[in-house]
């Protein structure tokens, strides 16, 4: 089965601005640092997502991307399309040239299970993944790594807290 690192790193980035939705448009800085993604990757990444309605850039200081629908309403298989993957178990890339030019005697068995994993992927929205716990254990690691990297979070909390 071929799942490249560009449809990974994607639904990653997808399920990261999910679990910060409500929080205002997340900078593609912050996802970088926080999935260990580099922010040129993302950038193409997102250019691809925006293009397909899935998310909406937010110009100006304290911009970034949020999600265009309800996370409920995005599944996996959605964002892997949107990046112009496939998840493919053929050994030809579908084309159909398996062996010699012609169909492979299992091809129609890998083309099959393709397409069971498509469907599979397709019934899991990011809301489903978000509230998955062990999604959210991750989630806690990753923000509080990125707070004591980053202490001005905290100062500026504390800020806040104060007035």
């Amino acid at each position: 089965m071929r799942l490249t690192t560009k449809g990974r790193y994607a639904v990653t980035a997808m399920l990261d601005l999910a679990l910060h939705e409500g929080k205002g448009p997340i900078s593609l800085a912050d996802i970088s640092e926080r999935q260990g993604i580099s922010l040129s990757y993302l950038e193409q990444l997102f250019a691809k997502l925006r293009r397909n309605d899935l998310v909406h850039s937010v110009r100006g200081p304290g911009g970034g991307y949020q999600l265009k629908r309800e996370r409920s309403a995005i599944n996996v298989a959605e964002v892997i399309d949107a990046v112009n993957e496939s998840v493919d178990a053929t050994g030809c890339r579908n084309t159909v040239n398996c062996q010699s030019g012609e169909v492979c005697l299992t091809h129609h068995l890998w083309c099959d299970l393709s397409d069971q994993i498509h469907s599979f992927l397709s019934s899991i929205s990011l809301a489903d993944l978000v509230q998955r716990n062990e999604v959210q254990e991750v989630a806690e690691r990753q923000d509080k790594r990125g707070r004591v990297a980053h202490p001005e979070h905290l100062i500026a909390s504390s800020v806040a807290s104060a007035s």
